[in-house]
């Protein structure tokens, strides 16, 4: 059961940061945790709103919403400091960066206590590669945008889209047909960054996250200048 799970975790474990494996691997799938974990998971999400959730913000009577990290932590990590600031994701909640470069058991306890909760949905790992994310896998998303879009080699871009994403998304970038156009999603660089780095929950995207970001970027600003939106 996860809550055993989480028990062991919390009370064992708090003090073995050792035995927490801070790979490239293990970041991306909690970068895809911290997207939306009930899809990694395969999992139902919560029927009730999480409550750490404000019940005056845009989704507190929306569980899908309120129980993923992102919305009350932002995609850039910095909650109502960073993007989040302001608009309908708007919390009030600060952000995880204050947490960059800390102790992944710490992180763990505190996911799987009583104030997050986490630890009734999931198990071992998960908590792991969730914990794991928070502490050595955030970037600088801010350092690749500009002006509210991202900077990038639009032709470098190009070559990475061709041999990495068309396979899925096709050339013009519009399949699968149950998505919108790739064109279309640039409004939001910081999603697009964490998605291209980390993949998408319940996918088989692959995440780029080890290799140079500014390549990540490189894609971003190709889609954003050559695909189309329709």
């Amino acid at each position: 059961m996860p809550q055993l799970a989480a028990l062991a975790i919390g009370v064992g474990m708090l003090g073995a940061s050792a035995s927490f494996a801070a790979d490239q691997g293990s970041i991306a799938r909690g970068g895809k945790l911290y997207d939306k974990w009930y899809k990694v998971i395969k999992e139902e999400p919560p029927a009730e709103s999480h409550k750490l959730y404000p019940a005056d913000a845009t989704y507190a009577d929306k569980a899908k919403s309120n129980w993923r990290c992102k919305e009350c932590h932002g995609w850039d990590g910095m909650g109502a400091d960073g993007a989040y600031s302001s608009g309908k994701h708007f919390s009030g909640i600060k952000g995880i960066n204050g947490m960059k470069g800390g102790d992944p058991a710490a992180v763990v306890a505190l996911l799987a206590g009583p104030g997050h909760g986490y630890g009734d949905y999931l198990y071992e790992e998960d908590l792991t590669d969730l914990a794991n994310f928070v502490v050595s896998g955030q970037s600088n998303y801010g350092d690749y945008i500009e002006d509210g879009k991202i900077v990038g080699d639009v032709e470098n871009g190009k070559q990475v889209y061709a041999t990495v994403c068309a396979n899925c998304h096709g050339a013009d970038g519009k399949e699968p047909k149950e998505m919108p156009p790739l064109g279309s999603l640039t409004g939001n660089p910081w999603e697009l960054m964490h998605k291209v780095l980390n993949g998408q929950p319940g996918e088989t995207m692959p995440a780029l996250r080890a290799i140079d970001h500014q390549i990540a970027a490189d894609v971003i600003a190709y889609i954003d200048a050559e695909l189309p939106e329709q």
